[in-house]
């Protein structure tokens, strides 16, 4: 019974520590991340690229909703945004008449810094390659 107890406790102990070394390495990308998404901003600020008004689309295709942010479209599809603050947005919402009459509750999210990773489609990106596209885009960008 000592020795099943013991194995347990040791078995505990290694997963409180698994999961603590996960967070810490979730939080250190998270950090990486947000610097390259604060660095986008200033970066697409001192170019002078055109911000616009941010929609966010319904998950079940039920159109886009005003969001009242601005900011750049950094996604060709208009799924992920950053903000002149530079926040990182994923503008997906529910659909809602509440959404469609006076806009969308959009809440800044934890940038990656790989985008995509682990979508049905394969179409993960660094983020650092996604946001250096969209710069060097310009105010081409559809």
């Amino acid at each position: 019974m000592a020795e099943e107890s013991d194995w347990r406790a040791k078995r505990d102990h290694a997963v409180a520590q698994h999961a603590l070394a996960e967070q810490r390495h979730r939080a250190a990308e998270t950090a990486r991340a947000m610097e390259l998404v604060t660095r986008f901003a200033r970066e697409a600020a001192a170019r002078g690229l055109r911000t616009t008004a941010l929609t966010a689309f319904a998950y079940d295709g039920g159109g886009r909703f005003r969001t009242g942010l601005r900011g750049w479209y950094v996604h060709r599809n208009r799924t992920l945004a950053i903000t002149e603050d530079g926040r990182y947005y994923v503008l997906g919402v529910s659909s809602s008449l509440r959404a469609r009459l006076f806009g969308a509750q959009v809440p800044p999210a934890d940038p990656p810094l790989i985008v995509g990773r682990g979508a049905r489609d394969g179409e993960s990106m660094p983020l650092e390659t996604l946001l250096q596209r969209r710069l060097d885009a310009g105010d081409d960008w559809p």
